[in-house]
This record gives structure tokens, C-alpha cells and sequence, in this order.
């Protein structure tokens, strides 16, 4: 989006409620919500399934995140995976602005937070990252540049071998069969989804298709549709839960 637009959307809101804080775009439109006793806490179903990039990459040592919000994803990746650095592309200077309220730690040598056009910088950095998190959304959805099968070239040439790209797309996006379709045909079929995760958010992996990243991505679209076949689908349910307490137990061994 251009900068030129920004100025004529609404600022985000901020709300607090008890031990809650979240952010809306537009009245009723949740964008992130945080606990404000445990701010590194994944609240929402979406975030927590994005975070099964881990069953692709264990142990990335480059994250790049497009859309900061209210930082859920960078904060529990920040104190969970700390031998990974963190870019966070962001377009909006006021949700910038936001990241004290919503207790998003400083920059430092592990996290830079860019005010920044992410369909330019990703074009701009080939080879850049292990793990791309696609979660831009405004208060219309999901802009359509990051939707386009270039961008998603883009996206093909900034991942590193091995990686992985996470984007999380609405079932009820009437461009969603179209932007599937391209992630299809973009990352030649390595891409896979589980049903059930996170209600109408369709979380999307797609992998860089070389041999062995294929492999992982293969593997687990086989094991997504056994489990539909068996009618045991309900058993994707049980991934990010699983995927978040791996991730909080291997950490608090390597800080103990």
C-alpha cells in the first residue's frame, strides 16, 4: 500500500479490559490481543498455528515477518527460539508506535522492527530468511500486493534452502482459491495446510522446493489428508499445542 494512502485510514485502537489488551483496526475487528500478566503469550488459534513453521524448521536461524500488530508472534519467538534473529516489516508508523503498550522488548542485535513497503524490501532481499511469516492484514483484509504471484516469486527467492513460508489467509476471501492456486504453483506443490486449526484462517505452508524441504512439506501433506481420510482431522487440533509446549520446554532447559 502507499504510503500516500495511509494518512486517510484510522489510526489503530487500543483496548484494555482487565488482564486483556488488543488491537482492532476497525470496531470489533480483533488484528492481536495479548495478556497483559504474560505478554509473550500466544492468545489467538491463528498465531498459534502459524507457529507450526517448526515442524518445517526447528531451529531457524533467520525469521522475517511481514505485519507487526501487537507483536504476539515476535514476542514468543523472541523468548522461545532465542538462537533465531527477528526482522519484522511494518508499513504503519502509529502501530509502530503502539509496541511499549503491547510490551514488544526493544530492538537489538536478535530484533529489528523496519517501518518499511514489505512487497519492495522482500524483492530487495534475496536469500534473506529461514522462516517468512505472512500476516499483513488492514482494516480491509489483505492487501492485494501481498496476494500477487509476484510477491510470492518474492518470497520464493528470499528464502533461504530449507526454508519455509507461513501465510495466513481468510476461507472467506473471495481471492483465496486465486492466491492458493499461485503458492501452488510458485513453491511447485510443496505447500500444505491442516484443517481445523485456527477456524476461518487458513494457515498455509509452503516450502522451498528443493529436495529435502519438499520432503518435509510432502510428508506432512500426507499425513494432513491420512488424517481427513480416517475422519481423524480433529487430531490437527492438537499440532500448535503441541509444536508451543516443545518450544517452551526447550527453552526453559537452554535458560536453566
Amino acid at each position: 500500500m502507499p504510503h500516500a494512502q495511509l494518512s486517510s485510514q484510522p489510526a489503530p485502537q487500543v483496548h484494555t479490559c482487565g488482564d486483556r489488551r488488543r488491537l482492532e483496526f476497525q470496531p470489533g475487528m480483533i488484528q492481536s490481543e495479548m495478556l497483559l500478566s504474560r505478554p509473550d503469550h500466544l492468545l489467538l488459534r491463528y498465531a498459534r498455528a502459524m507457529m507450526c513453521f517448526t515442524l518445517f524448521v526447528p531451529r531457524p536461524r533467520h525469521i522475517l515477518m511481514v505485519g507487526l500488530g501487537g507483536g504476539s508472534l515476535l514476542k514468543f519467538c523472541h523468548r522461545h527460539l532465542p538462537d533465531a534473529r527477528i526482522t519484522v516489516l511494518e508499513l504503519r508508523a502509529d502501530v509502530i508506535a503502539l509496541r511499549e503498550q503491547f510490551m514488544v522488548p526493544p530492538d537489538d542485535a536478535r530484533l529489528r522492527i523496519i517501518e518499511t513497503d514489505a512487497v519492495s524490501y522482500i524483492r530487495q532481499h534475496p536469500g534473506c530468511a529461514d522462516v517468512l511469516l505472512l500476516d499483513g492484514f488492514d482494516e480491509m483484509g489483505l492487501p492485494p500486493a501481498l496476494g500477487s504471484a509476484r510477491f510470492y516469486a518474492d518470497c520464493l527467492r528470499a528464502l533461504l534452502p530449507g526454508g519455509v513460508l507461513v501465510a495466513n489467509l481468510f476461507s472467506y476471501d473471495e481471492h483465496y482459491p486465486a492466491m492458493l492456486a499461485r503458492l501452488m504453483l510458485t513453491f511447485r506443490g510443496a505447500v500444505c495446510s491442516f484443517d481445523g486449526i485456527a477456524g476461518n484462517n487458513r494457515i498455509v505452508f509452503a516450502a522451498k522446493p528443493e529436495q529435502h524441504a519438499a520432503g518435509r512439506a510432502m510428508r506432512a501433506v500426507r499425513l494432513a489428508r491420512w488424517r481427513r481420510a480416517c475422519g481423524l482431522a480433529f487430531l490437527n487440533r492438537l499440532l500448535p499445542a503441541w509444536q508451543l509446549w516443545r518450544m517452551r520446554r526447550r527453552s526453559a532447559a537452554g535458560r536453566n
